[in-house]
């Protein structure tokens, strides 16, 4: 097959049809995320409750990438061979089955032996979502026309958004007056949910499946990787995103270490923080819908880039200032909703870039490949940081260094990245990949 970066579903979409789609998926999406994230919370607090440790809100985070790289190349291959509403309905399917024998078993175990069923599920929570994820990210152009992408994106990252914005409220509310196993319960209905809508979406597939593409085959997958290597402006995205993604460690880990250890200023800051960057991706998800998808792909490109440094610098400047509790809740959930807008802006033109230049029979693998590199640095930034922050490195410091060598990456970079961009607007019909 060629390598034509232009490459579509040659299936009539229609507009309608493809709103209808639209609004099935981001209902779908909304319900799964709002249930799993407050399915997280409760995890985390009952395991706080029963082991005292304190990794366990952070099982999670190191099971997701260890299973995403020990899966990158079934996942990926298993992706383009079948039809991806058959590989969604397998991984919601055994989503659903592992969640009830969670159900039945969880309470037989008590104390530290609680940690044997929960890291059971969440391993098979992480396949399946794993599969689920890729699936969906490589099936966008099966559901709406092209013209319908970046609609599709936006309000499927706001509807996430918004989930992380009410999760915490109503899992904290839910836990104190009915304990954790009713998180259960919602996590099951939620699946059984997202299982009922997906039977009613169509997929369309425009061409045939390639049924040589074998599960575990690193021949296969490595066709992604002669793809990506061909695509100049997807290996320097994933070279920038590697060092983003390691340096936003610090602000999941350090937000709360900072105010609470080294300013003293109680919980209350960090919840208002926290919940700025999901209020900014939601209203920068909200933004990119009234922005025109085939207009200004450099700035929305390059811009947010440049902007992770300098908020990191602005909100280490802030931890440096003597402020009240006060001041700092409104300085720094301006500057942490900022913070989201970068986010959504950048996710968005990314992700329908992608999903509107790779081709069909090539995105299962390229998604996975680029989603379990970017998602493999997170742990390692963790260790970093946390030492970082046990050490007792002042935090307001360590997020001036952070955004400065961030900007100054971002910037050393550009003639790359212009470079690449410039590229992408020359179609090459020379390059054979075969699946």
């Amino acid at each position: 097959m060629k390598d034509n970066f232009n490459n579509t579903q040659h299936v009539a979409i229609t507009n309608k049809e493809s709103n209808w789609q639209i609004l099935k998926d981001v209902s779908s999406n909304f319900i799964s995320s709002l249930s799993s994230n407050m399915f997280t919370y409760g995890l985390g607090l009952m395991l706080l409750d029963q082991t005292g440790l304190a990794i366990s809100f952070g099982i999670g985070m190191i099971i997701t990438p260890i299973v995403g790289l020990l899966f990158l190349i079934p996942v990926g291959n298993l992706t383009d061979r079948y039809p991806h509403k058959k590989i969604l309905t397998y991984s919601i399917a055994a989503r659903f089955i592992a969640l009830i024998i969670f159900a039945f078993t969880i309470d037989r175990f008590h104390y530290l032996y609680k940690l044997i069923p929960v890291i059971i599920f969440l391993s098979i929570n992480a396949i399946s979502l794993n599969f689920s994820n890729t699936s969906y990210s490589a099936s966008v152009r099966e559901l709406v026309n092209k013209n319908k992408i970046q609609k599709l994106s936006s309000l499927t990252q706001g509807a996430a958004s918004l989930s992380a914005i009410l999760s915490p409220a109503i899992g904290v509310a839910l836990y104190s007056t009915v304990g954790f196993e009713i998180f259960i319960y919602i996590e099951i209905f939620a699946a059984l949910s997202t299982f009922i809508i997906l039977q009613t979406m169509h997929f369309h597939y425009g061409q045939p499946l390639n049924k040589s593409v074998e599960g575990a085959s690193f021949k296969n997958f490595k066709v992604g990787l002669q793809y990506i290597k061909h695509r100049k402006l997807i290996k320097v995205i994933l070279i920038v995103a590697l060092v983003i993604n390691f340096i936003f460690t610090a602000l999941n880990l350090g937000i709360p270490y900072v105010i609470k250890n080294q300013l003293h200023l109680g919980n209350a800051p960090v919840g208002y923080l926290q919940s700025g960057v999901a209020i900014g991706t939601l209203a920068g998800s909200l933004l990119m819908l009234l922005v025109p998808e085939k207009k200004w792909f450099v700035p929305k490109l390059i811009l947010p880039l440049l902007s992770f440094g300098v908020e990191f610098i602005l909100l280490g400047v802030i931890f440096l200032n003597s402020l009240n509790s006060m001041q700092l809740i409104i300085w720094g959930t301006v500057i942490m909703v900022l913070i989201g807008l970068s986010v959504a802006s950048l996710n968005i033109t990314i992700q329908v870039r992608l999903q509107k230049t790779v081709p069909t029979y090539l995105l299962g693998r390229v998604m996975a490949l680029l989603t379990t590199a970017n998602t493999s640095v997170m742990p390692l930034g963790t260790l970093f940081y946390t030492f970082l922050f046990q050490v007792n490195f002042k935090g307001g410091y360590l997020f001036v260094i952070n955004g400065i060598v961030m900007l100054a990456y971002t910037t050393l970079l550009l003639t790359k990245l212009f470079d690449a961009i410039r590229s992408e607007r020359v179609t090459s019909k020379n390059k054979n990949y075969s699946a």
